[in-house]
């Protein structure tokens, strides 16, 4: 078992690549829509998107993939960088795809939860301009009139109609003029004046229109513009993020939640990352008196909870802060499970409060059909002192789930917890659906 010297936050998804970080709230949950880089990717291998969900940002929980291009009659491949929006709740999200027998164009699906499933309502293209229509990015104005601008290595923007699926066509398609003082001055590339090369993310704040995006050529930075209009002109205001990261590419996504500013980038920091094996991390910032954003440079540390997990509620286990080893599936008792369980694994879940009475009792829903194995758990860190010992019996089958109960120690307050899975070394040694904790009843 690798032993964890810090705690790290970043990437904020460790069992597979993710990329083009979408995040967006609804309600009291942050969701974040992400790509999806498939293992060892050796070009942009995507075919679908994923979506994951916090109530503290450091927790995620993995909803499987709500949206595949397969979704798309149209599509022949390239699930690439998308977002979601929620509008008269409904949640409508803009993606890219390659068309069959075509080129890139930009499309729309739609669901009434916020974890899909999502459909396609038109059955064709939303927006084409054949000139690299990729990386849609959406915003409801305070009027209520809805943008969506996108494109490499034009910017391009239509004026959506309320019904989110259609566009204004009196202003029709329209082209932002790409200017020096707009998007600043590139050099040494006479087809691409400015520095803006793609994956825009349009938003507003306190009066002021923020254009942010992928910057400067390859390999990126951030970079953004702002201006006083929704469709212009814009001034350009400089680099928040310089080239970092083991990624010759990046996407930024920027979302306010419970009070805090976060700003949602890719790297290739994950095992086996590269530039199409890339992992989405966020970190947390302060905007400057004139809404100008500071620099910023990525970190493992990533951001602090702002909230606590409530372990004595049914936890999915693909609740995760932080893996090693393991992967998720589709559970056949609905939603996702922990699979690829091998003997040295663990998860660790973050800003766990278990109150003042704390627990005696662990329950954890599994299945094996490989013998079974031990969760440890853990507290506070890797090899910190030991809460309880669960052993997995084999079930018989992999989708044949038993509820197993084991007492554990008591504990009191906030605390890291780790689940650590040991096991025959030959590996898959059990998957876990959820878990919960059962608190002590005082005498």
């Amino acid at each position: 078992m690798k032993k964890e010297t810090a705690v790290k936050r970043n990437p904020v998804i460790q069992t597979m690549y993710t990329s083009d970080p979408a995040p967006m709230v609804s309600g009291d949950t942050i969701y974040l829509y992400t790509g999806h880089d498939e293992d060892g990717s050796t070009w942009f291998t995507m075919n679908d998107w994923r979506c994951f969900s916090s109530k503290d940002m450091v927790n995620w929980t993995d909803h499987g993939s709500p949206l595949a291009f397969t979704d798309f009659t149209w599509a022949r491949g390239d699930a690439w960088a998308g977002q979601c929006i929620e509008r008269n709740n409904k949640f409508y999200f803009y993606v890219p795809m390659n068309k069959k027998g075509g080129q890139m164009a930009v499309g729309v699906a739609v669901s009434d939860s916020p974890t899909g499933p999502f459909t396609d309502p038109l059955g064709h293209p939303l927006v084409e301009t054949g000139t690299g229509d990729i990386d849609p990015t959406v915003f409801v104005d305070d009027d209520g009139q809805a943008y969506l601008y996108w494109g490499n290595p034009h910017l391009w923007y239509v004026k959506l109609k309320e019904d989110m699926i259609s566009y204004d066509e009196t202003t029709g398609i329209v082209q932002v003029p790409l200017t020096e003082e707009s998007f600043g001055k590139r050099t040494g590339n006479p087809e691409r004046a400015t520095l803006y090369e793609e994956g825009p993310w349009f938003y507003k704040r306190n009066g002021l229109y923020y254009m942010v995006y992928a910057a400067s050529g390859i390999p990126e930075n951030i970079a953004y513009s702002t201006s006083t209009s929704p469709t212009g002109p814009w001034t350009y205001r400089g680099v928040i993020m310089p080239t970092e990261g083991g990624s010759f590419t990046n996407h930024p996504g920027i979302m306010d939640y419970k009070g805090n500013s976060y700003f949602f980038y890719h790297n290739g920091a994950l095992p086996g990352g590269s530039g199409f094996t890339r992992s989405v991390c966020v970190e947390q910032f302060q905007y400057e008196e004139d809404g100008a954003f500071p620099v910023l440079h990525m970190t493992e540390e990533g951001v602090s909870p702002v909230g606590c997990l409530n372990p004595y509620s049914r936890i999915e286990a693909e609740t995760i802060a932080w893996a090693q080893g393991i992967k998720t599936e589709s559970c056949s008792q609905g939603g996702m499970n922990v699979c690829n369980i091998d003997d040295g694994d663990y998860i660790r879940v973050s800003s766990v409060d278990f109150g003042e009475a704390g627990p005696d009792t662990f329950h954890v829903c599994a299945a094996s059909a490989s013998g079974g194995g031990t969760i440890e758990i853990h507290v506070d860190t890797l090899e910190g002192p030991l809460l309880g010992r669960v052993e997995i019996p084999d079930t018989g089958a992999w989708d044949n789930w038993s509820l197993v109960s084991e007492r554990v120690e008591n504990i009191q307050g906030i605390h890291e917890i780790y689940f650590t899975f040991h096991g025959n070394p030959s590996g898959n040694l059990f998957k876990l659906d959820y878990w919960r904790f059962e608190a002590k009843i005082e005498e």
